[in-house]
């Protein structure tokens, strides 16, 4: 299981919010490479990266930020104001491993399964949930879809992983929604990756208790910059899941994808 550590974007910052609010940002590190850095170098072999301010404006605004974290050379998924092909074909040839549509995905389907078939593995779903149901523009907006009615939508065209994130949650410390995030995950074959709540090594344990469901990994943000989950133990617990869960789950989405 994979611990992704975030750098979310706001003004060039590294900031966090609380529960989605742009006006709770708190800025932990004015240098995000230098966090990128720190990340790579305690052992992360990935880095969660979002434009906050592109999430909200509907296009990348922190781009000279996110190039100095891909010079860490720390493999990067990127989500935030990424709606368009050229969008998704911009950041993928600058380096970017992944790119994550969130909004994109509620409202334009189609670009996703495009976008999986010209970019096998580099495409994630964002989907950013509020009492059950997804939202949309930077959190701004609450549509009336379904979390798994919008994830089954993308169950045959490849998408490399949900990112499910409970906003309710997200920054306010209070524990993640390990059973909303395993019931979405036994209720699909696309791995999903848990997002909002982390506040400690417990909230890790829990997720790893639940890895057979098919979470695949977990986002964790203001608990790291607090000090209140220490990053070395947490991917220590993470890549303590019995190596016979892992296979088990490789094996499950392979055969449901047909690959």
């Amino acid at each position: 299981m994979i611990l992704f550590p975030a750098i979310d974007l706001k003004a060039g910052a590294c900031v966090r919010l609380l529960k989605g609010e742009m006006d709770s940002a708190t800025v932990y590190n004015t240098d995000p490479a230098a966090q990128a850095v720190a990340f790579r170098d305690s052992g992360c072999a990935w880095i969660h990266v979002v434009d906050l301010d592109g999430a909200f404006a509907g296009r990348s605004v922190n781009g000279d930020a996110v190039q100095a974290i891909l010079a860490a050379g720390v493999p990067v998924q990127l989500g935030g104001g990424i709606r368009d092909m050229p969008g998704i074909e911009a950041w993928l040839g600058r380096g970017v491993a992944r790119v994550i549509l969130g909004t994109a995905a509620l409202r334009d389907p189609e670009l996703v399964k495009a976008a999986c078939r010209a970019f096998p593995g580099q495409v994630a779903v964002g989907i950013d949930a509020r009492g059950g149901m997804v939202a949309a523009e930077g959190w701004a907006e609450n549509s009336t879809v379904r979390v798994l009615d919008l994830a089954r939508r993308f169950e045959d065209c490849g998408v490399a992983g949900i990112i499910f994130t409970d906003i309710d949650r997200d920054g306010a410390l209070g524990g993640v929604n390990v059973e909303a995030t395993a019931a979405l995950a036994e209720a699909i074959t696309t791995p999903v990756i848990a997002s909002g709540g982390v506040s400690s090594s417990a909230d890790l344990l829990a997720l790893r208790e639940r890895a057979a469901s098919g979470i695949a990994g977990v986002i964790c943000g203001r608990s790291l910059y607090d000090g209140r989950l220490d990053l070395v133990e947490g991917l220590r617990i993470l890549a303590d899941v019995p190596a016979e869960t892992g296979a088990k789950i490789q094996t499950d989405r392979a055969e449901a994808s047909g690959c």
